[in-house]
């Protein structure tokens, strides 16, 4: 079976003109053809690094994909670093973590976010400088080969090598470098297509970081291997240009998490969705303000799906023609999953909330120098998500939250991601809300709400809480935090957040 990078190869042969990437940072478009011959530049250059991984700290673009491409190509691995958040650190951490020393990144970014680079940094602008006509000449003419011979002058090898490295989130506890196989990424985009009828005339949204697995699938690998196009724009954040970009482009397929579909809900002209035909929201929990919202302006259902860095992502996904409200979907193709009882791992029927289990060839490989870990994550090749959810008979998921989500107050397990839900829908649309717990030495802990702002009557929102929740889930105090911590992906930093507010609730 083919890799990664020579499906890249096959789809550039198979359609030579067609443009690849609309580069929005750079301002400037590749074909197919353009993509195929620097990626190759690349591979010479990366080719003379030392060592197994290498690390990539760049923006969602072309110099990003052409980065990964050029080392998959020379059958080293790419380290994928976050750099919306602790750029540097998480650098040293990933080299730590993962035993390596080179970072390829662009002088552009760190200017921008004002960092100094680090030893053994080096950047895609030293490397363009250092390329010669005759290696341009070489690349172009081995961009020429018959696929049948060119697959064969980058790297070949098994589908269970390892394709990325790529770190959960932190939102919760210090970030594991989780082991992506072509394999793994390779069950989600050969699956997509089997549900979602998608081809080379589709023009994707890829506005989600490359460091994030959902923006490395969904809006890098799935375009590039069935030859479609990419409107690429490395600051999701950037509501009304995102949003431009999408009408100017016709953009047919958008996947983002809530949080980014909400920026655009507000930020967006009626029209500016008027190509989007599929829009799938995960990471998150897509609210019914942001579902409501998209169809009252746009006409556009966005469908909800769920998946975990772990499982390359998509576990399940609704999409046109399946869709039951308020699910998550039902499982991709060739994917497994049971519910198990939190307490008994006991199997549990239809309807009943228990623990959400993965088996395919989409669950990774392991974490990368944490074989504990691994163990307790994957068992006889099943997956714990730690994720809450149940399955009803006709197989549609639904989610409840993070298993660590859910507190035990008073002997009852209550589950923060219901209390959120609920007070988002009585808070006024600009008011983002974060429900954190503290401890409490009598009942074990106390529900607390960090608010971006307070401008709204508490006493009232309290007062129609209780109607919904019981007396243990209502929150106790709200906490004002005007930026509430976020992840680079649209998740809110749980960690942060929690650590704020016990500093407060201890004043």
């Amino acid at each position: 079976m083919l890799l990664l990078h020579q499906i890249f190869i096959r789809s550039a042969k198979k359609f030579p003109k067609r443009i690849a990437v609309y580069d929005k940072t750079t301002m400037q478009d590749y074909s197919y053809e353009k993509l195929l011959i620097a990626s190759l530049i690349l591979k010479g250059h990366i080719g003379k690094i030392r060592g197994k991984y290498i690390g990539i700290l760049l923006p969602t673009g072309a110099g990003g994909m052409l980065t990964i491409l050029g080392t998959l190509m020379n059958g080293k691995i790419p380290v994928m670093i976050n750099y919306a958040t602790g750029a540097i650190e998480n650098c040293k951490y990933a080299q730590e973590k993962c035993q390596f020393r080179t970072i390829i990144t662009s002088k552009q970014l760190l200017k921008k976010m004002g960092l100094e680079p680090i030893e053994d940094m080096i950047f895609v602008e030293d490397i363009l400088s250092k390329v010669t006509l005759a290696s341009k000449l070489k690349a172009a003419a081995l961009s020429k080969l018959p696929f049948a011979v060119l697959k064969n002058l980058v790297h070949t090898g098994d589908i269970n090598e390892t394709s990325v490295i790529l770190f959960t989130s932190g939102s919760e506890r210090e970030p594991k470098a989780v082991q992506l196989s072509h394999k793994n990424i390779l069950h989600n985009v050969i699956s997509f297509p089997k549900m979602i009828h998608l081809d080379e005339n589709e023009v994707f949204g890829s506005i989600l970081p490359l460091f994030h697995v959902f923006g490395l699938t969904v809006n890098f690998w799935l375009p590039i291997t069935i030859g479609a196009s990419m409107m690429a724009y490395a600051n999701p954040l950037e509501y009304r240009t995102v949003c431009e970009h999408i009408r100017q482009y016709k953009v047919s397929f958008i996947a983002a998490t809530p949080a980014f579909f909400y920026g655009y809900l507000q930020r967006s002209k009626p029209g500016d969705f008027e190509s989007v035909r599929i829009a799938i929201a995960g990471a998150d929990k897509l609210s019914d303000k942001i579902y409501e919202g998209f169809l009252a302006k746009h006409n556009l259902t966005v469908y909800e799906g769920y998946g975990t860095t772990e499982t390359s992502p998509v576990i399940s996904t609704c999409f046109p023609g399946d869709h039951k409200e308020g699910s998550i979907g039902r499982p991709i193709p060739n994917t497994q999953v049971k519910i198990l009882d939190i307490h008994t791992d006991e199997l549990l029927p239809a309807n009943r909330e228990g623990k959400i289990m993965v088996k395919g060839d989409l669950v990774m490989e392991g974490y990368l120098h944490d074989l504990e870990q691994t163990t307790l994550r994957i068992r006889n090749g099943w997956y714990d998500t730690g994720d809450i959810g149940l399955m009803d008979e006709d197989g549609y998921l639904f989610h409840r939250g993070r298993l660590k989500r859910f507190v035990k107050i008073g002997g009852e397990m209550v589950s923060l991601v219901n209390v959120e839900e609920h007070l988002s829908e009585l808070l006024p649309d600009d008011v983002i809300c974060c429900v954190v717990d503290i401890p409490n030495p009598t009942k074990g802990a106390d529900v607390v709400a960090a608010v971006a702002n307070g401008d709204f009557d508490m006493n009232k929102v309290l007062k129609k809480l209780k109607k919904h929740l019981p007396a243990i889930a209502v929150p106790k105090k709200f906490y004002v935090i005007e930026d509430i911590p976020m992840m680079a992906s649209g998740k809110v930093n749980f960690r942060e957040v929690e650590k704020i507010v016990r500093e407060k609730s201890r004043k």
